[in-house]
This record gives structure tokens, sequence and C-alpha cells, in this order.
């Protein structure tokens, strides 16, 4: 990541080159995985960004007019007639945000720091605010969302949890040098990074290979799987495993039996769990 360039863009370039079956529609991330230009931009591709912001009570909120108070939460939005949102100036330039848009989901814009650079207009005086302007609009909505709706708040910090516990798994395959990427050559430092990131997801399919079996054979002792309990379970075990290796060279050219991918649990149950409420 260039420097200064928030890791936001990267989410959402991550995002469209995703080629696989599984397409997310929602992106969660920390504090720099947001700002006002990439919630519009989120917004305007239509994905639902639901970051946890560190500080969210010193995020300014924004006002449709300067007429609009609130009996409530009118504090929120500052000193009356403050924060208010230009609607004139973003349906003006609405056209040209959607060209925007339109550009970074034909690629033409697909390098995060191009995004960047159109987000942020240096060169098209005429544009200045405008993607910020439609992003407050976006965020302010967030927030409230965020304000109001306990469940959300928990299924943005269970998800924002697994990365940091990802990130600590990672750190912990990763115990050479103490962690630290000692190289000041870029591309040896990206070695170490995606290196990293091959063997610590190596070893939580490893993990959970093996957690799938002991689940069938406590089915075949008659056990029956809660998917609830199931779900509760994580990937980044390593107490089993010895990070120094164990060698044995006649085990190189014997061809690994086939994985079993077929678990016979009903996770539709999880998803009635998960859903909001109406």
């Amino acid at each position: 990541m260039p420097y200064g360039v928030w890791e936001a863009v990267y989410i959402i370039e991550g995002l469209l080159k995703n080629a696989s079956e599984v397409q997310p529609a929602t992106i969660h991330a920390d504090t720099q995985g947001q700002s006002y230009p990439v919630f519009a931009l989120a917004h305007l591709l239509g994905i639902d960004l639901m970051p946890r912001i560190r500080n969210w009570k010193d995020c300014l909120f924004f006002r449709p007019s300067r007429s609009a108070v609130y009996e409530h939460i009118d504090a929120l939005f500052g000193e009356a007639g403050r924060n208010v949102i230009d609607w004139g100036l973003i349906e003006t330039h609405f056209k040209d945000l959607m060209r925007i848009t339109v550009s970074v989901r034909g690629h033409d814009l697909l390098d995060a720091a191009a995004q960047a650079a159109a987000l942020r207009l240096p060169q098209e005086r005429h544009l200045h605010g405008v993607p910020g302007g439609l992003g407050r609009v976006i965020r302010t909505v967030q927030l409230l969302r965020y304000l109001s709706d306990a469940p959300l708040r928990g299924r943005v910090t269970a998800a924002t949890n697994k990365v940091e516990a990802f990130n600590g798994f990672s750190d912990w395959v990763r115990f050479g040098q103490r962690g630290t990427v000692a190289h000041n050559d870029p591309v040896e430092q990206e070695k170490d990074v995606k290196f990293t990131s091959l063997l610590a997801n190596l070893v939580i399919f490893h993990n959970t290979l093996d957690i799938a079996d002991v689940v069938r054979q406590l089915q075949a002792e008659g056990w029956e799987i809660d998917p609830l309990d199931l779900a509760e379970i994580s990937p980044y075990l390593t107490e089993h495993i010895n990070r120094f290796g164990v060698y044995s060279t006649h085990e190189i050219g014997i061809t690994p039996e086939d994985y079993n991918t077929r678990l016979d649990v009903d996770f539709s149950t999880l998803e009635d769990e998960r859903a909001p409420a109406a």
C-alpha cells in the first residue's frame, strides 16, 4: 500500500477482483477501512460498508437541512444550523459520481491508488468535495444504524474480532525474527507477507479438516451436533502444532488421501439466528 492511502480502497479493490462463487455485499473493517469518499463509493457500488470506527462518538453527524432539529439526539449533530448536507452540489454532479463508479466497476480504475486519486479528484475542481458530501450522508446513516441496532453492533464487533484473531494467528505462524519484516526491498516485503498468509491459510485448512474428522467421529458415536456449538469453534488452533517441525524424509513421496468435504450438519439455523429483525 502506498503511504497515505487508507486501506478501505484496497478492501473494495479486493471485492471487485474476487472471482469466486462467494460474492459478499458487506464490508467490515476498522477505522482505516472507511472515509467519506469510500463510504460514497461503496454505496454506489452496492456494497454495505459497516466498519468498527474508533472513537465514533467524536464523528460528525450531518443534518439533512438547516432547519432539522431532533428531540433526543440533536446534540449529536453539533450546533443548530451547522454540519448540513449540500444536496444541490451532490445532485448537480451525481452523473460525474456515477461515471467514476462505473469506471471502478469496469476495472478502468481498479488500481487502489488510482481509485484514491479519483475519489480525491484533485484535477477536477468542480467536483471538489462531492464524493465526501455523499459519503457524509451514508456515514451519518450508518452511525445512526449503529447506535440504534444492538444486534448490528454485535455483528460488526464479531466480524472485526475475527480479523484481529487472524492477525494474531498469522503473527504466531510467522515467529521467525519476532514477526518483523526485515527486508527493505518492497518485492521481498511482499513475498514475506504473501508467504505468511499462504502458510496461515494452510494451517487453517489443516485445522478445519481435523475438526470435521472429529465431528464425523462424534456423529458416528451417536452424538447430535448443534450447528450453533460448531459455529463457535475457531480454526485458529495452535496448541497441537510444532512450529519447528518433525521431519521424516520417507513421507515425501506419499500421496495424501483425498479430503472429505461432506459434513452432515444443517447450518440453515444459523441464518435464522443472524437474520436482522424486521
